[in-house]
């Protein structure tokens, strides 16, 4: 089969489409890869940056979706169904995945491959930092940053239906401020002066939640633009510097700051993700959540793929054609 490999550690370019053996299938669920997310970990994996370190060569990808070729007697999914499966943190640039059942999950019949391949990944973390971290309450105001990259549009698609009145999306351009809309912003600001912008959209009061998947120079700024007891989500930082935070901040408007590290919190807390997904999955099969808007490249540009998250010229959620 084909796959993506990253085979020195000097950034995407080292990334190479090449033949390898497929996996095997037992004890798993053998899965036909139709399409495969990219997500700036993967980024920071070619460059040995991510706290994972895996021996090389290797295939980056934490999600796939395809069908499901075989799978162990008894399994919730069988041969033929369109599914999504997590691969985690490595392995999903490949036209063949085997993982184990609790990682894979149907696919509503009306969200393509290319979509579906864009949305457990950035999806599943969103619920997460909306729910279970930042305790999102109906009628409340969610500014996000980065917000036309996979987790900001993710943020915009799924906060409203998830209880938010009202979404501020912080993008870069005028261009990215386009993608942000079409995810379903209420409000787009510019970066540069956004605290200034957010002040006058509130009246003054602030946000009730910031998500903040990109740190460096602008998080001071975020914590002001908080209302009374609000609570900024720290989810990454794609801006490349990690801020630190003066704490009496805090105490002057009672605002928190929530580390919100999905993937450690699933591998502790066992059958989170299938709670995840008995949620997420209605929302998607029935409209209430658009499915994701994708940038899609065909396998053999897996490397520049990569590289437009770690230049943050990617537009929405970028994903991998496989099949």
């Amino acid at each position: 089969m084909r796959a993506a490999l990253i085979t020195r550690l000097d950034g995407p370019d080292a990334v190479e489409v090449v033949e390898v053996d497929e996996p095997s299938g037992d004890d798993a669920v053998l899965i036909d890869v139709h399409a495969a997310g990219v997500a700036f970990p993967d980024a920071l994996l070619t460059r040995g940056l991510y706290q994972y370190k895996p021996d090389l060569p290797f295939s980056p990808g934490a999600e796939v979706a395809g069908v499901v070729r075989s799978a162990p007697a008894g399994a919730s999914v069988a041969a033929g169904d369109r599914v999504l499966g997590l691969t985690m943190l490595s392995g999903g640039m490949a036209e063949v995945v085997a993982l184990p059942e609790d990682r894979v999950f149907k696919l509503p019949d009306a969200v393509p491959f290319d979509a579906g391949a864009g949305i457990l990944f950035n999806d599943m973390t969103v619920h997460f930092v909306l729910r279970t971290r930042g305790r999102l309450s109906g009628g409340e105001t969610v500014l996000v940053h980065g917000a036309a990259g996979g987790i900001g549009s993710s943020v915009l698609r799924l906060a409203p239906a998830l209880g938010a009145a009202r979404t501020i999306a912080v993008v870069s351009t005028e261009e990215k401020g386009e993608i942000a809309r079409a995810a379903g912003a209420s409000d787009v600001v510019l970066a540069d002066g956004f605290r200034d912008a957010v002040k006058e959209l509130t009246d003054g009061r602030g946000v009730d939640m910031v998500v903040d998947p990109v740190g460096g120079d602008r998080f001071t700024d975020s914590l002001r633009s908080l209302a009374v007891g609000g609570r900024l989500l720290v989810v990454g930082f794609t801006g490349g510097e990690i801020p630190q935070v003066k704490v009496n901040r805090l105490l002057l408007n009672n605002i928190e700051v929530i580390g919100a590290g999905w993937g450690a919190w699933t591998f502790t807390h066992p059958g989170y993700l299938q709670e995840q997904w008995a949620e997420l999955e209605p929302l998607l099969a029935s409209g209430a959540v658009a499915p994701p808007q994708v940038e899609v490249y065909p396998l053999e540009q897996a490397a520049q793929a990569i590289a437009s998250l770690e230049n943050r010229s990617a537009k929405g959620k970028v994903v991998l054609k496989l099949r």
